[in-house]
Order: structure tokens, then C-alpha cells, then sequence
């Protein structure tokens, strides 16, 4: 006679779940004395509007891209023997859609364990490409242009699939010694938006000339990028604690492999020119479009560290790591479908080698006083042999070699002045060495480098308790970062050392110059405040408040000049009574950019960003639970353009015409409703009802409802306003 109340049930009210759950755990049939809980979860759902009227909605949502109705079905299994000490749990989530997720867990409390999960992911993307193109998502895609104009081709949907493995074992080997290892394997399939292009002239085809009354010069293309790869991580370590001394001895890996090396399109010898003309490509324009295009090489890194912590004293604490890595790229160039190679290379022969050290004490020599302190230390070598792998204007270059030598350090120290005050104040050094710049490399883009550069900063935080009720606190922070001179390259013969102070020839060079971001003097300054507020048992707040400013100082006009940012958040819980609940939050965003461009001309970007949400739950009766949120967020990106007075008159003319870049913004309006009813101890029926809409005006893919157009009249479209609702019904039933 069966007594388990979980079997019992299960042998009463089968189900297809209830029978798959009784297969795998066989031995759930147990003697007396087993705790065993389980659940088994049915339902639909039903889904309104078009494939356009849902491209937010469906990026992840695991529903099949246009579906009008979906199963739910999922289930939960546990299962625990006081008397052995071994736990068994199982579960399966979404298994009616594209997103499974499955999870086992065994375990003897204090002895082993074992756990192995499967996890199913699917990205759509939110725009759906219209195109003529076949063999979209394959290596070898063939451009076809649209004849009938722009969107007289085929729909495609493009979308990755994610499909990942884990498994874990751990063991305790004795009273200070514990082993984990664990594996984890991820599967990517699918594809997703790519491209590729060409403007004449080019030094690569001299003969190819710019678009012309009877050719074309210049060509952009969707093309897919296929994917089929797997990154597979690997995790082993040993473990030790004593009664002053931890140490753990470990070792991760790392490898890619792409199924894909290359992107081998076909493309016609007609496209069209800006004015929507079929005509003939400029000589050399199809074959330089028709070369294979690299995609993500297969590559490997490996990892051995030692960490490990030393109690010196009950008040004084030390710890450490160290650790040595190796990551190389050696994919062969011909397997991967790729030619051109330098003479007797084969492949690229990458290989990082990178050392860590860091060390970190915290101590406690007086009550009030804490002292905290380390040092990060990390060198990366980078032998990768050099070859001619480019043709310059006068002179083959070389790939570069890109060493890095990082130093951080760090000291801190609190003190508790009161019951009421509590302040802490430190310091940081951050050095980066970037080795010297490689002589046969050829640099473009920007007119000179920096091979170090040097930051230092301080911050300090002042905590007050104000009442029992009330803690405010106010935090400063300040940076500036300097660096070594700049080098100008020489495109394939070196660099030339620029010292401060420069020359008046080096000034004129440089005054019209682009340099680096992360290379330029930068001063960074920021503000924060928060509090945490509780005035009455049910009501309860929290805030917090962030400003900053970064300025930045080159040799240069041009570049970015400041960027500033603003953050507050508000959150506020409120309980009515004993069976009601109010939540709500309010967070305000804002970044700026302020640089200065080619032409005279300055940019401030500007996005802010506003999310507001208001919540509540409640318990209206003993059967039944009801509860929603409702949610706005805007986000506007401004690009305010102006020019000075040595603007050229053709950029006057255009900016007094168009009035600039416009507004990019993205609305989105939610309201999510639930409500439960417990039909007895062991069952309940949940409803779910979502509402979402949303507005994205996204002006680089379209402008004014007109989309931009490929040269083959391909064109990539997304509905401007959306709206989509869900309304799914869940059965539940619980065991024992």
C-alpha cells in the first residue's frame, strides 16, 4: 500500500507530467518518513496583434513570432530523507514553447552534490528584413535586387536560438577539504543583422570610381551573418580552510568553435544608386563586394590561479591571488574559406599570456577604526607572430602586438565618530602601460597615441544616523588622469615621440587632430546622497541621487570636450492594512556628450531617460489574491547641432534647412493584472493579463515613415507604434 500522498495523488489524476515525473524517480515509492512535494502547472494563453504589432514584445518572449495562442505546461518535483540526509529536485519550466527550462539537483547534505540544468533562449529581432535575398542566414547568400522597388521582397525573420547545458559535482573531502568541478556548454544557432559595403574610389581598386549617370560606385547590403557556434567552459578547483589559513587551487578553460568561418556572398553586377537606378557597378566594385568576409574565429583560453585568505590576527585579515592564463587563436586561414594570406601564414598564431597578483588586508586595530587596503597588479604579453597582412599606400604594414600592463591600488579607512556619524575616506592609483607600439604597424583614424597613462583619485563618505527612523549619507569622489607623451604614427615605420611642451609645428598638426577618449587627460568629478527613511511601520522610502562630470583636455579642437550624468531613483513601499500592499518607484536618467566635429561644427547628445511604475497587492478573501503593476518609461536621445562662425556655407545652408539630426525615442506603457483563486489546499487557477504598448522612432533605420534602403532595395522595417496584450490562464496543482 502506497502512503505517499504525492504518488497516491499522481496515480489518481495522471497526467503526462505526473507519468513522466513517476518514471524518472522510481524510488519516490519510499519508505515512511520521506517529505515529498510536488506540483504540476497547465494552461493557455492568448496573444493579440500582427507580427509588426509585437516586435518588442516577441524579442524574448519564447512565443513563437506571430502565434496567436500558447500551452503553458511546467512542473516541480522535491523530494528529501531526513533519516540519509539526501534531497532530490526536479524542474521543467515553458515546455510548451521555444524557451525550456529544465533543472535536477541530487545531493547528501554535508557530502556531495550534483546538479545539471538545461536553458533554452531565443532572441527575435525586433525589425524584419524586406528582401529579395536568398539563402539568407547560409554562408553563402545571393543578392537579388528587388525589381518591383523596396518592399515588393520576402519577409525574413531573424533570430538566434540559445540552447545551454550545465552540469556540477561537488564533494567534501573531509573537515577542511572540498572539490567542485563544473561544465557548462552553450549552443548558438540562428542569425542576425549584417552587413556589408564599399565606397569608390579605393586604393584596393584603383580603377573603381564613384557613382557615375551610368554606373554605380558605391554599395551597402543586408546580409545575414550565419550562426552555429558553441563556447564551452570548464571549471575545476580544490579547496582548503583551516583555522588561519584558506587556500583554493583552480583551473578554468574557455573554447569557441564556429561551425561558420567565413561569409561568402554573391552579388550581381547591377545595384541601385541613391536615386533608386538599376544600373551597372563601377569596375571593380562587384568583386571587391564579392569577397569572403571573416567571421568569429575558433579560439581557446585557459586559467590556473591560487586564492587564498591568512587570519593574522581575530581582527586582521589577508588575502591573495594568483593566477596565469593563456588564451590563443590558431584557426587555419584556407579551412575557414579565407585567401590573401601573407606568404608561408597559415594562420594567425594568437597568444595572450597574462600574470595576476593581487594582495588585500582589512583590519580592525580599534573598535571604531577599520582599514582596508590591496593591490591588483596584471601583465599581458602578447606574442603573436607579425606578418605583412596589409598593402599600405607606400608601404606593406604589419598586424600589432598590444601588451598591457595594468597596476591598481587602493586604501580605505572608516571611522565610526559616533552612534550617529560614521565617515570613511580612501584613495586610488590607477597606472596602464601599454608597451611600446609596435614599428611595422600602420595606425589610422586618429592622430597620435599614448603608451601610458596614470590616474589618481580620492573619495570620501560622511553616514549619519538622524533619528531611529531616518539614515542620510553623502559620498564625493575625484579622479584626474594624465599621461606620457603623444606618439604620432608614421603608418607603418614607427612613431614619433611629440614632447610636452610641443612644438609650434606639432601645435598646427595636432589643433585639428582626433585623438582617443580613453587616452585623453580626463578630470572626473561626482556627487552622491542617498536615504533610507521609514516614518511610520507601513510606510518606507528610499533614495538616491548620483552627479558627475568628466572634462577631457587634448591637443585638439575636436573630440569630446565633457560628459556629464544625473541619477535619481525613488522606491516606496506602503501597506494599507494587514490584507493590502502599494509599491512604486520613480527613476530619472540623463547623460550628455558635448564634442566637437569637422566643419565647425558641435554635438551635444543628450538622452534622457524617465521610469515611473506604481504597484499593489492584495488578499481580497481567503480564496482570493488580485495584484498589478502599471509602468511608463520615455527615452529621448537629442542631438543638438550648431556651427560657428568659420562653418563653410554649404553646412550653414544644410543645418537651416533640415534643423539637424532628429529626436530618437522609445515610449513604452505597461499594465500587468493577476489574479488567484485557491480552489483548495492543493489547487489554484491563476489569470494573467498583459498590456503593453510602445512607441520607437529609430531615425537610422527609417525617417518619417520612408525606411532606409539598401542598394538592392532590401529594407529593414519596424511598425513605429506598437500594441500587443496577453491573456493566459494557469491551473496549478500541488502535492501532498
Amino acid at each position: 500500500m502506497t502512503k505517499n500522498p504525492f504518488i497516491r495523488s499522481l496515480k489518481t489524476r495522471p497526467t503526462v507530467i505526473a507519468l513522466a515525473l513517476v518514471a524518472a524517480f522510481g524510488s519516490a515509492y519510499a519508505a515512511d518518513g520521506q517529505e515529498v512535494e510536488g506540483s504540476v502547472s497547465v494552461g493557455a494563453g492568448v496573444i493579440s496583434g500582427s507580427r509588426d504589432d509585437r516586435g518588442l514584445f516577441d524579442q524574448y518572449s519564447g512565443y513563437p513570432p506571430g502565434s496567436d495562442a500558447v500551452g503553458i505546461l511546467g512542473a516541480d518535483y522535491y523530494r528529501r530523507d531526513p533519516q540519509r540526509g539526501i534531497a532530490t529536485q526536479f524542474h521543467a519550466g515553458n515546455l510548451l514553447n521555444g524557451d525550456r527550462e529544465l533543472g535536477f539537483s541530487w545531493r547528501r547534505y554535508g557530502d556531495w552534490k550534483f546538479t545539471a540544468d538545461l536553458r533554452e533562449l531565443t532572441r527575435v529581432d525586433p525589425k524584419v528584413a524586406n528582401t529579395g535575398l536568398v539563402g539568407g542566414g547560409t554562408t553563402t547568400p545571393q543578392v537579388v535586387p528587388l525589381l518591383g522597388g523596396p518592399g515588393t521582397g520576402g519577409d525574413m525573420d531573424l533570430k538566434i536560438k540559445r540552447t545551454n547545458l550545465g552540469l556540477g559535482f561537488s564533494k567534501v573531502l573531509s573537515s577542511r577539504w572540498q572539490f567542485d568541478v563544473s561544465l557548462a556548454t552553450e549552443k548558438k544557432e540562428g542569425s542576425r543583422l549584417f552587413g556589408i559595403g564599399m565606397t569608390c574610389p579605393t586604393f584596393a581598386a584603383p580603377g573603381c570610381l564613384g557613382t557615375t549617370s551610368v554606373s554605380t560606385g558605391w554599395a551597402t547590403l543586408m546580409v545575414p551573418e550565419p550562426v552555429d557556434s558553441n563556447t564551452t567552459q570548464t571549471d575545476a578547483r580544490v579547496s582548503f580552510a583551516g583555522e588561519r589559513l584558506s587556500l583554493s587551487l583552480g583551473y578554468y578553460g574557455s573554447f569557441y568553435r564556429n561551425d561558420y568561418g567565413s561569409l561568402n556572398p554573391s552579388v550581381p553586377g547591377s545595384l541601385y544608386n541613391p536615386v533608386q537606378q538599376l544600373l551597372p557597378l563601377s569596375t571593380g566594385l562587384q568583386a571587391i563586394l564579392n569577397n569572403p568576409v571573416a567571421l568569429w574565429p575558433d579560439n581557446q583560453s585557459q586559467q590556473v590561479d591560487v586564492t587564498g585568505g591568512y587570519r593574522f590576527t581575530p581582527t586582521t585579515h589577508g588575502n591573495f591571488k594568483l593566477a596565469y592564463s593563456q588564451a590563443t587563436q590558431t584557426q587555419n586561414f584556407a579551412g575557414a574559406g579565407l585567401t590573401g594570406a601573407p606568404a608561408g601564414v597559415s594562420d594567425l598564431g594568437g597568444k595572450l599570456s597574462t600574470t595576476l597578483a593581487q594582495i588585500g588586508v582589512s583590519s580592525r586595530p580599534v573598535p571604531k577604526l577599520s582599514l582596508n587596503a590591496n593591490v591588483h597588479y596584471e601583465h599581458r604579453s602578447d606574442s603573436t607572430p607579425l606578418a605583412l597582412y596589409g598593402l599600405g599606400a607606400t608601404i606593406p604594414f604589419t598586424n600589432r602586438q598590444y601588451p598591457l600592463t595594468t597596476t591598481k591600488a587602493k586604501v580605505e579607512a572608516a571611522y565610526q565618530f559616533t552612534s550617529a556619524y560614521r565617515g570613511l575616506i580612501g584613495a586610488t592609483v590607477h597606472d596602464i602601460d601599454r608597451g611600446t607600439v609596435t614599428p611595422t604597424t600602420s595606425i589610422s583614424g586618429v592622430t597620435a597615441l599614448r603608451s601610458r597613462t596614470d590616474e589618481t583619485g580620492v573619495h570620501a563618505e560622511l553616514r549619519k544616523r538622524m533619528s531611529e527612523t531616518f539614515t542620510g549619507a553623502i559620498g564625493l569622489e575625484s579622479s584626474k588622469r594624465t599621461g606620457s607623451d603623444w606618439l604620432r604614427p608614421n603608418s607603418g615605420t614607427g612613431v614619433t615621440d611629440v614632447p610636452d611642451p610641443m612644438s609650434p609645428t606639432a601645435q598646427t598638426i595636432f589643433s585639428l587632430g582626433i585623438f582617443p577618449v580613453y587616452l585623453a587627460d580626463r578630470r572626473r568629478d561626482a556627487l552622491k546622497i542617498s536615504a533610507d527613511w521609514q516614518p511610520t511601520d507601513k510606510l518606507g522610502l528610499q533614495l538616491v541621487a548620483r552627479t558627475g562630470r568628466d572634462s577631457y583636455d587634448v591637443p585638439s579642437a575636436y573630440g569630446v570636450h565633457k560628459s556629464d550624468m544625473d541619477q535619481i531613483s525613488v522606491d516606496w513601499t506602503y501597506a494599507l492594512n494587514d490584507n493590502w500592499n502599494l509599491n512604486g518607484f520613480l527613476s530619472y536618467d540623463r547623460q550628455q556628450l558635448d564634442q566637437a566635429r569637422p566643419a565647425a561644427a558641435f554635438m551635444a547628445f543628450d538622452d534622457t531617460s524617465i521610469d515611473v511604475g506604481v504597484g499593489a497587492t492584495g488578499h481580497v478573501s481567503s480564496k482570493i489574491d488580485v495584484g498589478g503593476t502599471l509602468g511608463w518609461l520615455n527615452d529621448r536621445s537629442k542631438y543638438a547641432q550648431t556651427l560657428d562662425v568659420n562653418a563653410d556655407a554649404g553646412s550653414a545652408a544644410l543645418l537651416a534647412a533640415t534643423g539637424g539630426l532628429p529626436d530618437t525615442r522609445f515610449r513604452q506603457a505597461s499594465l500587468k493584472l493577476f489574479g488567484k483563486y485557491t480552489i483548495d489546499k492543493a489547487s489554484n487557477v491563476r489569470l494573467d493579463l498583459i498590456h503593453l504598448r510602445s512607441y520607437w522612432n529609430d531615425w537610422q533605420w527609417g525617417y518619417n515613415g520612408v525606411a532606409y534602403v539598401y542598394s538592392d532595395a532590401t529594407t529593414i522595417n519596424g511598425k513605429t507604434s506598437q500594441a500587443v496584450s496577453f491573456l493566459g490562464v494557469t491551473y496549478t496543482r500541488r502535492w501532498p
